[in-house]
């Protein structure tokens, strides 16, 4: 049986709308203790990393080894599987121009540290005005007159995800926004956020981070204080349901518990792995 257009999704590709009505969303708080202690030792030796970095890693292995059927979308009612696992990350740039976004590639093969070294270098060319095609054209729709940039999205919408067209000269493809998304909140002293699934976008998932916060939490029958991170998560149901959420949050914790090994390229699992990797 087709992995990706199972009856269910073919159903749910039917009854729901491209998603206004197919949200669904889940929270979960993980214990992140080990984690903390580790960006805290490898900060001490001078590397740079974030909790975004090391939930970009966690989330991106979570789904190519774990849950590898959520890597995809849907077009003309049926499920596309993904060949690359790409995770995007929204960027504050500052001086007034909001929020960037940069698509990290291969996320699930590439080591944490590898990964917040690109994440860095690329923020910078994005406020320094140096950014990819596709950040320089975000702001395309309102250089075009109101009542027409409905229509140009749509139809922009329709050549890329529903025909499957690569627009170059603008940076745009189905693949523009990645695999599915990862967005920190956590840094504006926020908890959670629902947030929402852009239509153009195509991903299955927006995984939002809350603020890390020591918490009582009961360990073999005694209070500890441990150190939570709050995730927030909203989701395509037409092409995620309980089960895959599931085994999403079960892989989440795992990786968070060894941290160690998100710095390290996973050979063993990628000799398994659904999607290809970039040369």
């Amino acid at each position: 049986m087709d992995r990706f257009n199972t009856p269910w999704r073919v159903t749910a590709a039917a009854i729901y709308t491209t998603p206004t009505d197919s949200r669904v969303y889940g929270t979960l708080d993980i214990d992140v203790t080990d984690a903390k202690r580790y960006l805290d030792d490898i900060r001490g030796e001078g590397v740079k990393l974030t909790m975004t970095h090391l939930a970009t890693a966690v989330l991106a292995r979570a789904v190519a080894f774990d849950v590898p059927e959520m890597n995809c979308f849907i077009r003309r009612g049926a499920i596309v599987g993904r060949q690359h696992l790409d995770v995007m990350v929204p960027v504050a740039i500052g001086g007034g121009e909001g929020v960037s976004a940069i698509v990290v590639k291969d996320a699930h093969a590439r080591p944490v540290t590898a990964i917040a070294e690109e994440v860095r270098r690329r923020a910078i060319d994005n406020r320094t005005g140096s950014e990819s095609r596709t950040a320089q054209n975000k702001y395309l729709l309102n250089r075009i007159p109101w009542p027409l940039r409905r229509p140009v999205f749509l139809i922009l919408k329709w050549l890329t995800v529903d025909m499957g067209v690569e627009i170059r000269a603008l940076g745009l493809s189905a693949d523009s926004f990645g695999s599915f998304v990862v967005s920190d909140i956590g840094s504006f002293g926020l908890q959670t956020g629902m947030t929402a699934l852009m239509p153009a976008a195509k991903v299955p998932a927006v995984i939002v981070l809350g603020k890390v916060e020591q918490k009582p939490v009961v360990r073999q029958g005694e209070i500890q204080v441990r150190t939570i991170l709050p995730l927030t998560g909203t989701f395509d149901h037409r092409i995620v349901d309980g089960l895959q959420i599931g085994k999403l949050a079960r892989a989440i914790k795992r990786n968070f518990r060894k941290p160690a090994w998100l710095d390290q390229v996973p050979e063993e699992e990628l000799g398994d792995c659904l999607f290809t990797t970039r040369e």
